[in-house]
């Protein structure tokens, strides 16, 4: 099966790096799978959480590191599930039956990822550095913030995000935020480097799409949503400097250590 997955895994992100693209440019093809019309900052938005879904999945079809696939499965798993109910609801409620096939391919993708999660827990963690002090307390950070956030856009309270969001769109980026929470609290519960590494980079991808569109907002933020870009753009600048650091300047975490990682880290200790 780990011949299959490895293609399986290029192959998603591909399709994930193909609607970063097709979302961030608002092309049609893209914006016409999202349920409902939505304005051009969500849509980045959008193509942000493709991106950072698209990132750790090449890193694991290329390196081969099933063992990590374990929590972005439970994180998709979360954003999907979540959602699939969600829209079913409100199918139900507004008697629109086109959002019961939204529903039911979100619950295909939910299904997909109870596999990979099952799968992946079968295999041990290849990668086992140990995740740095300033990485592991700055994921509890994320964690307290993305649940936070989450509960106040399930609950789709006004001025959480840097612009207005629809109320529908506001409870389908609270599950993203809800899974993503507890992916970045994977590394507590599984230790290993792999279990950081997958985490930064999806958050490296995510803020490369987002930074210059937030930075433009400035420019035409409404007055109740500044704090809120604010604080979002200082979480972008911090997540993404602590993720190139740590991917590509700290000697024993850098991604190209490649098999001799373990040997590397035991003659820098």
């Amino acid at each position: 099966m780990n011949r299959i997955m490895q293609p399986v895994f290029i192959a998603l992100g591909i399709i994930t790096t193909a609607l970063t693209i097709g979302f961030c440019f608002q092309m049609e093809w893209a914006t016409g799978l999202w349920m409902w019309p939505d304005g051009r900052l969500t849509y980045i938005f959008i193509a942000s959480i493709m991106a950072a879904i698209a990132a750790p999945v090449f890193w694991m079809g290329f390196t081969r590191e099933w063992g990590a696939a374990t929590g972005g499965a439970i994180n998709l798993l979360i954003q999907a599930g979540g959602s699939t109910l969600f829209l079913l609801q409100l199918s139900s409620l507004n008697q629109q039956p086109n959002l019961v096939l939204y529903a039911a391919a979100f619950g295909a993708f939910t299904l997909g990822n109870v596999v990979i999660f099952l799968w992946g827990r079968r295999h041990p963690v290849q990668d086992m550095r140990p995740v740095p002090r300033p990485v592991y307390y700055s994921f509890i950070v994320f964690v307290i913030v993305l649940v936070a956030v989450a509960i106040a856009l399930l609950l789709r309270l006004p001025v959480v995000f840097p612009w207005p969001l629809k109320p529908e769109t506001s409870v389908i980026i609270g599950w993203v935020f809800a899974g993503t929470a507890f992916y970045f609290s994977f590394p507590f519960l599984r230790s290993g480097w792999s279990n950081a590494q997958g985490q930064l980079l999806g958050f490296l991808a995510y803020d490369i799409i987002l930074i210059i569109p937030f930075i433009d907002h400035f420019r035409t933020v409404l007055p109740e949503h500044r704090l809120s870009l604010m604080i979002y753009t200082g979480v972008l600048v911090y997540s993404g400097l602590l993720a190139i650091y740590y991917l590509f300047i700290h000697k024993p975490t850098r991604l190209w250590l490649g098999k001799n990682r373990a040997d590397f880290v035991q003659a820098d200790e």
